[in-house]
């Protein structure tokens, strides 16, 4: 399989906006890490182990732990710097869970899947560190994400050079990521979308966001050229002009895809097999229903 990312250099680049820790950039992260708390809130069990794999920060373990139902936390990263904080930590190789199979009761990912090469890889071997009716949540970027700065930067390149270079990640559709559940092996699979539009003065304070969560360009194809100032000062223009609100500000769209699955259980409900329903939906139906 032919990589899409460039893993080495979106953990540097990570690693780097951790050191910089620009204050505010990461409200991505506590927006997620708070719909992760609504969400377990809403789970009736506990969890005697509970790891945040790829997650970046320790905000996923805290609403873990805040949420009152986990007796064990483990946080996976791909770096010890990732690591910070007062939970237990393991270093990992990209894309690789190293953990015992049926040793978790929650398994948590937060806003890093979206960059996973092989996504199917890691979802299995995440269901598989699951025990039986283990619970798995994550949060990823979907596709529409950052649809304004992708058309403004395609719309310059074409006008300034006649064609242009991948500068924004693709990004997988709610029905393909519930999809990719199912594959997986997770029982009851459910993917849906929150949309988030956050608003900037300027591209350029979009950008910046984006540098200081570690979310610039890391596609393989990507143009290893620097690109031409002409080019981005003309993006801004396009993206002022098509995706800006009657005060002049413009709109930036993340949409967050959910997943929730389950390692499977006997206990679990299960659907119908075809042709094993005890009732005739013809004798269900009234003469008028049937008649249309």
């Amino acid at each position: 399989m032919e990589p899409i990312f460039d893993l080495n250099l979106a953990l540097a680049r990570k690693l780097r906006a951790l050191s910089a820790s620009d204050e505010g950039a990461d409200f991505l992260m506590r927006r997620a890490a708070e719909d992760l708390s609504d969400r377990l809130a809403t789970v009736e069990r506990r969890f005697p182990r509970a790891a945040a794999i790829f997650c970046l920060t320790k905000n996923a373990a805290d609403a873990i732990a805040g949420s009152g139902k986990a007796d064990y936390i483990l946080r996976v990263e791909t770096d010890r710097p990732l690591l910070s904080g007062r939970y237990e930590g393991v270093v990992a190789e990209p894309e690789t869970i190293p953990l015992d199979p049926e040793s978790l009761d929650l398994a948590v990912s937060l806003l890093t899947l979206h960059e996973m090469n092989d996504l199917p890889g890691v979802l299995v071997q995440i269901r598989r560190a699951l025990k039986p009716d283990g619970l798995f949540l994550a949060a990823m970027a979907g596709a529409g994400t950052l649809q304004e700065l992708r058309q403004s930067l395609l719309q310059a390149e074409a006008e300034l050079s006649g064609g242009a270079t991948p500068r924004v990640s693709p990004f997988a559709d709610v029905r393909d990521a519930g999809a990719l559940l199912q594959r997986a092996g997770f029982a009851l699979p459910v993917a849906d979308l929150e949309t988030v539009t956050v608003r900037y003065d300027t591209m350029f304070d979009l950008m910046r966001d984006l540098r200081a969560m570690g979310a610039a360009n890391t596609l393989v194809e990507r143009s290893r050229r620097p690109a031409a100032r002409g080019l981005f000062l003309r993006a801004a223009k396009i993206y002022q002009e098509q995706f800006s609100d009657p005060d002049g500000r413009i709109r930036a769209t993340f949409n967050v895809v959910w997943l929730s699955g389950w390692a499977p259980h006997e206990s679990q409900q299960k659907p119908l097999k075809p042709g094993s329903a005890k009732v005739s939906l013809t004798n269900v139906l009234s003469p008028e229903d049937k008649d249309g």
